[in-house]
């Protein structure tokens, strides 16, 4: 079928049916997810003005690419799949841009291994790990990743998350930031082995998705930097409390400091440092043009991530009450409660009932309980 996304016109897999596979997938539930690329290919450009390449690493329709392509960048699309390499090159010749761009029939591993680019762009079906190493010793500048593996990544699917990504995720009500700090961790431990530190300038946990954009620093100490961001939460399934300790090594809690409880659960290690650069994801939200068909919803996006409080875990308001038989007021007033007692606080961008604080439980509830009643 043929879809216009960006400008750009495409000729794409139908919707697939139960029991049928197309080899090519577009999935149009991703348009916010390459909106936003694009938006911040803009926007780092005019910060590293020297990138100019871009690597589309599992290309399948071509979509993103040839969205990369139109922009201006030197775009190298890769697949495997032979039926994506056709459909991928066909859909540059509609748009008149098979001159800027090249499609590549490969394993991405293997032409990593061979060329260097300025910016890599991971979006597979699943975990993105098995591409990461080759991807940190071959990109100069960005490094953009999807997961797509979110019961992995949260804990939800536990075995499978400590061999996808070395780490121990444990399923909380915070649970998308939970596979944020947790893939943020494992690229950040990638990169290291490479002597490339991350600082990570955008990141969102969007519907079925992760994804993060990575500057990268190519030398040891950076590396070492990133390090030091790692550590474990500590959280308590009776009370709800949690506590972070930086360190790759767990020396775990042997009884809750809040409520004197044992169920206690050790995450890690996970990215403890700010998932966002601020002033970065301000611009990102100034380059997204009307036109664009996320362009309201991206906007919103970013103007929660820019004022998302810089702690690694959030609450569920709707949760905490029920724990503690209160019946839940107005998210904009029981967050007034907790600025007024002097405590940071804002909304979290994964749903309207969550939000971030640098309170703790015991204190979120003394701040609060007053209007709860």
């Amino acid at each position: 079928m043929r879809v216009t996304e960006g400008g750009i016109d495409l000729e794409v897999p139908g919707e697939q049916t139960e029991g049928i596979e197309e080899s090519v997938f577009y999935n149009p539930r991703q348009e916010l997810n390459r909106d936003l690329t694009i938006a911040t290919l803009r926007t780092f450009r005019e910060r590293e003005e020297r990138a100019e390449s871009y690597l589309d690493a599992m290309t399948a329709s071509g979509v993103r690419g040839i969205r990369a392509a139109a922009d201006g960048w030197d775009v190298t699309c890769c697949d495997l799949e032979a039926d994506a390499v056709d459909l991928a090159r066909e859909n540059l010749e509609r748009n008149d841009l098979a001159d800027e761009a090249r499609v590549e029939h490969r394993n991405v591993n293997a032409l990593m291994h061979d060329e260097m680019f300025d910016v890599i762009d991971l979006d597979p079906y699943g975990t993105p790990m098995p591409f990461a190493d080759a991807a940190f010793a071959r990109c100069r500048d960005l490094l953009c990743v999807t997961a797509t593996d979110t019961a992995p990544l949260c804990g939800a699917h536990f075995n499978s998350g400590v061999r996808s990504y070395s780490a121990v995720p444990q399923n909380t009500d915070y649970h998308p930031e939970m596979g944020v700090r947790i893939l943020v961790s494992a690229l950040a431990r990638s990169g290291a082995r490479f002597d490339v530190g991350v600082e990570p300038i955008l990141t969102h946990a969007t519907s079925h998705y992760v994804r993060t954009y990575l500057e990268l620093d190519r030398k040891a100490s950076a590396a070492d930097a990133a390090l030091e961001h790692l550590g474990h939460i500590y959280h308590c399934e009776d009370c709800l409390y949690r506590e972070t300790e930086h360190g790759q090594v767990a020396d775990p809690l042997e009884s809750c400091p809040h409520c004197g409880g044992n169920r206690l659960l050790t995450a890690g290690p996970v990215w403890l440092g700010p998932v966002q650069d601020t002033e970065f994801v301000a611009a990102v939200r100034s380059a997204i043009p009307d036109a664009f068909g996320t362009a309201e919803k991206a906007r919103e996006l970013c103007e929660t991530l820019e004022a998302e409080v810089d702690e690694p875990t959030h609450y569920d308001q709707h949760k905490l009450c029920k724990n503690w038989g209160l019946p839940a007021n107005a998210m904009d007033e029981f967050l007034d409660d907790l600025r007024e007692a002097g405590y940071a606080a804002s909304p979290a961008h994964y749903g309207g009932t969550t939000f971030k604080t640098d309170a703790s439980v015991g204190e979120i509830r003394a701040a609060t309980e007053g209007s709860l009643e």
